[in-house]
């Protein structure tokens, strides 16, 4: 086991966030109290705060706007410690409205407005400059026009022997787009992060232990996470199931994110796969007590 800091490049999209909490029954032509928070969101952006809080050397790539939810997205990575790598355009920053219902469950409203714009150019950048692992969104992946940018990243790190992890993101665009094409285009990656909903639409209609058998055969190292139940993972055909410890649920917005995060950051210091998870369960616990992606 190391406690070496690693050097990560995190490649996602930029989000703002914007987390609406009622606290009544909603009035459609009226006001209805709510606790809102505007701050930085994304799911890339969570993980790389996770890696970044552990003590790991995070690079953040992506693009922006030329406007304040931008430059405030940049002033708070480098809060954090990460290395913003941010390509700015003439197209707004990408925002997200999540509205949480009482029993923590979001409807999330998506505006990915700059994020179109990666390319892969920027992304090779960033990572040929040296980096020990590197972390690809699967919003990229989930994107026609990104897409060849995070498949040209997980080729590079194919082509230079550096692990490399996935992380599903979200099940809508997932069915949009088909199991066959995200697989074909995560090919190469290392570790793939998924949860139950989004591992059930990769392998079809096989029960769970199946499901994860079958990504199991695909990457070296597959993680499930499974919401109040807690989370699975597998590696060389050993899975290993922790529960989950959360009690107060206000809002679950970045409580997966942070379980990635902080499950690939205990991994990247060499910790085992059981003390990675259950780390990784504190972390989202943690997360779902208040509003936001950073509890």
């Amino acid at each position: 086991m190391t406690s070496i800091p690693r050097r990560v490049a995190v490649i996602g999209d930029v989000m703002m966030d914007v987390i609406v909490v009622p606290r009544g029954p909603l009035a459609p032509t009226s006001d209805t109290p709510s606790t809102v928070r505007v701050g930085r969101g994304g799911a890339a952006g969570n993980l790389a705060v996770a890696l970044a809080r552990a003590g790991h050397d995070v690079t953040y790539v992506g693009v922006v706007g030329d406007d304040w939810a931008g430059r405030e997205v940049e002033s708070e990575f480098r809060r954090w410690g990460i290395t913003p790598h941010l390509h700015r355009v003439d197209a707004p920053t990408g925002v997200v409205v999540s509205m949480v219902a009482p029993d923590g469950q979001r409807s999330m409203f998506t505006d990915r407005g700059a994020n179109a714009y990666l390319d892969a150019s920027l992304v090779l950048d960033a990572v040929q400059r040296g980096v020990d692992h590197v972390h690809v969104s699967g919003y990229t992946l989930l994107s026609d026009d990104v897409r060849p940018a995070g498949m040209a990243t997980l080729g590079w790190t194919w082509e230079h022997d550096v692990p490399s992890s996935v992380d599903v993101c979200s099940v809508g665009p997932l069915r949009q787009i088909g199991a066959t094409t995200f697989l074909d285009a995560a090919h190469g990656a290392t570790m793939l992060f998924a949860n139950e909903e989004e591992a059930r639409e990769l392998c079809g209609e096989g029960d769970d232990a199946d499901n994860l058998g079958l990504l199991g055969k695909l990457f070296a190292e597959v993680v499930v996470t499974r919401g109040a139940t807690g989370a699975v993972a597998v590696r060389q055909g050993e899975v290993i199931e922790v529960p989950s410890v959360a009690t107060d649920v206000v809002d679950t917005t970045g409580a997966g994110d942070a379980a990635t995060g902080t499950y690939l950051s205990q991994r990247l210091f060499g910790h085992d796969i059981d003390t990675s998870l259950r780390v990784a369960m504190d972390a989202a616990a943690k997360v779902v007590r208040g509003a936001g992606a950073l509890g």
